[in-house]
């Protein structure tokens, strides 16, 4: 009974990757050592056939820069590519690019019809996206490859944290992009008003440490003196605390409490109680405005004067923000920087599970020279030199072409790809002190599979909108901060809460062991 279970759940998820697809896949059983997961299939339109000792792979990649690529150029990029590796690693690769709105779906149909061995993924994309492979089984098990002589080059490229930080149930499938690979967050401050008022942020470590700062913003009548941009943030501000494993604040009710390495109910614990008053006190204040709760302020509201203190996300170079928002801004660290299940794959590879053993051999050797050769990842992002782009007298990139035009963090290691013009000279060394100065997750590798209480965890997100978001905006008084946690609490209880803290604790003790 348990293997005929087993085969309508392939059978099922074979159809769901078909969805909307002429041609029917087969369902395969697994053929590889080491517990890779794989499929008798030959690859793609090669069959993956080695000439001589050159390994042929398909290999496919999405375009964002460019509303459609110019696939005479594209070839172009994939001959000076084998030109160039031919007598490096014994590989050959056939590229493929695909324009972001059709992504997804020609991308899916040439996996469904084992087309691919090299996959470009992320964990946000949809159909084809992380949380969507592994279920499917469309991703081979790299483990012992990176293990292995084939391998080392490609895992000697990035420190160990990123692998474990990558991992999928314990299992590596992806390569991750070396970018800004982890989380953390800053407050951010009007360089303006620093100056005025003689503000010392560095003695900001805390939120309460805000509060003469933003006595003096009220003062000066400005709208937001805190500006949260409709965010909640007590999944980002409470980030050394815990895991948040979903990265998504509508599901911060649950979470794995770093200094026990257990499983929590956050919305009974101190910090949350402590954040969600500290909120409410701030916003009698007149220091958040109603229109947070209400989501009403505009995107571009951090653009304005209208605001004296926010948050922003941690980068490598945070100087980006003065352009993003065409003023003077000051970051202070408010958390440390962490990686974890879901930072790493914000863009990665994946081995396809139809490749066999010598095609994925291949296509980890050829991530190892793209991850270490700066000539390769040069022309892999930008394309040919003298046609797609230039290098300036600093040597820095200067992007000309639109018809081939990739960037870093979709491409290749931000420690072999040359910055360009208006990037820092020494990106590199920035992105390693980045991410090289990370914590790594205790709940690193993690995936929480809610099929099983799917409904639930659905009425649950729904009941934070109710009660969560609310509490997390300034939309309670401080005086009634314990009344509505209790129905914020037992709103979710009726909803299966219960349900999904317990199997979050069973999923969780299951990978811990």
């Amino acid at each position: 009974m348990k293997k005929v279970l087993a085969l309508v759940l392939v059978a099922v998820l074979s159809l769901s990757l078909l969805a909307g697809c002429s041609k029917k896949s087969t369902d395969e059983p697994s053929n590889n050592n080491g517990g890779n997961v794989s499929t008798d299939n030959k690859g793609g339109d090669n069959g993956g056939a080695a000439t001589g000792d050159v390994v042929k792979i398909n290999l496919y990649r999405c375009t964002f820069n460019l509303a459609n690529p110019d696939n005479d150029q594209v070839k172009k990029v994939e001959n000076a590519i084998n030109d160039y590796i031919k007598d490096k690693i014994g590989v050959q690769i056939s590229l493929t690019d695909i324009s972001s709105n059709e992504y997804t779906e020609k991308a899916n149909l040439a996996l469904a019809n084992k087309e691919i061995n090299l996959l470009w993924t992320a964990s946000w994309e949809g159909t084809i996206g992380t949380n969507d492979l592994v279920p499917m089984k469309a991703v081979y098990d790299i483990g012992d490859l990176l293990a292995s002589d084939a391998g080392k080059t490609l895992y000697n490229s990035m420190d160990a944290g990123q692998w474990e930080a990558a991992k999928y149930d314990g299992k590596s499938y992806f390569i991750p992009v070396y970018k800004d690979n982890v989380e953390g967050y800053d407050l951010m401050f009007r360089q303006e008003l620093v100056d005025a008022h003689g503000w010392d942020i560095t003695k900001v470590n805390k939120l309460a440490d805000l509060d003469s700062i933003l006595a003096d913003c009220k003062a000066d009548g400005l709208k937001y003196p805190l500006l949260l941009q409709k965010t909640a943030m007590f999944y980002r501000f409470y980030l050394d605390k815990f895991d948040f494993f979903t990265a998504d604040s509508t599901s911060n009710f649950v979470a794995v409490e770093r200094s026990s390495n257990s499983v929590v109910n956050t919305i009974q614990t101190p910090e949350y109680k402590e954040y969600v008053t500290q909120i409410a006190k701030w916003a009698e204040a007149g220091y958040i405005s109603e229109d947070e709760v209400t989501k009403t302020v505009t995107d571009t509201t951090t653009q304005s004067k209208d605001w004296g203190v926010s948050w922003w996300t941690d980068i490598p170079v945070n100087d980006e923000a003065d352009a993003r928002y065409g003023q003077d801004v000051t970051m202070q660290k408010i958390t440390d920087r962490w990686a974890h299940s879901t930072s790493a794959l914000g863009s990665c590879y994946c081995v396809t599970a139809n490749s066999t053993p010598a095609e994925a051999e291949a296509c980890i050797k050829f991530m190892g020279l793209l991850y270490t050769d700066s000539k390769l990842a040069d022309i892999y992002t930008f394309g040919i030199e003298g046609e797609d782009f230039t290098y300036d007298a600093n040597h820095q990139v200067k992007q000309t072409s639109e018809k081939y035009n990739h960037s870093m963090w979709e491409s290749a290691s931000a420690t072999v790809v040359t910055p360009v013009d208006n990037e820092p000279a020494n990106k590199a060394e920035l992105y390693k002190s980045f991410n090289g100065g990370a914590n790594t997750s205790c709940a690193a590798g993690f995936r929480f599979d809610k099929s099983p209480v799917d409904a639930q965890f659905t009425a649950c997100k729904n009941v934070f909108e109710e009660y969560g978001f609310p509490l997390e905006l300034g939309g309670v008084a401080v005086a009634d901060v314990d009344a509505t946690i209790a129905a914020y609490q037992a709103a979710l209880d009726e909803a299966g809460y219960q349900d999904v803290l317990a199997e979050f604790q069973k999923q969780y003790d299951a990978w811990k062991k």
